[in-house]
């Protein structure tokens, strides 16, 4: 009986992935340890200097949040509207995706105008400065994906105008490679923004 090497398969997936899935998850790899070592000096810069000055967690931050689990729901949508070549849905899908984000965006914003007025400032204590520096960065992030889904939207819209280029993006791997890597990469953000968001309700 042959065993297959559990090592060799591994490699064996990793060469069979498409050149963009494998910077993708590199990128998300490189992302996850940016995170994990702010998270960490965040941690270590002592939390119990913001509860000592009796704020609160910003209204605009737990807003956003909401509006970002949203998007998560309307991304996970996509995946499954295109599974059913159903274009003008998915279309939808993405476009609220897009908005939502656009929206946790500007609510991060008013986010830290709340900060900035509650005295809590970017070169303040340290546990103030890595509120705005983590919430920075993951917005950073999240505008890449949201650039990402603008190309996606005027392409899904020539589609819709060309019966020829539905039969593609329906039939061709690699469109649907590049919706399922769209929504992993969204899905990584909200992970992200919900551990964060955690950490900071903590931290108030």
């Amino acid at each position: 009986m042959n065993h297959q090497n559990p090592q060799k398969s591994w490699l064996q997936k990793l060469e069979n992935l498409h050149p963009y899935e494998t910077l993708l998850y590199l990128a998300m790899i490189g992302s996850g340890l940016i995170f994990l070592f702010l998270v960490a000096a965040f941690l270590f810069s002592g939390l119990n200097q913001l509860s000592g000055m009796n704020k609160r967690m910003p209204i605009a931050f737990l807003i956003s949040t909401f509006m970002l689990v949203l998007s998560g729901y309307t991304a996970t949508k996509m995946r499954l509207f295109y599974q059913e070549e159903n274009i003008p849905k998915l279309e939808s899908a993405l476009r609220n995706t897009f908005f939502l984000g656009l929206i946790f965006t500007i609510l991060q914003f008013a986010g830290w105008k709340e900060l900035t007025d509650m005295g809590i400032n970017f070169t303040g204590i340290p546990s103030g400065s890595f509120l705005y520096l983590l919430s920075g960065i993951h917005v950073f992030h999240l505008v890449g994906a949201m650039v990402f889904a603008v190309i996606l939207l005027l392409q899904l819209r020539k589609t819709q105008e060309d019966g020829v280029r539905k039969l593609i993006l329906v039939t061709n791997p690699y469109e649907k490679m590049r919706i399922r890597l769209f929504t992993v990469y969204w899905h990584f953000m909200d992970a992200i923004w919900l551990i964060l968001f955690l950490l900071f309700v903590i931290s108030f």
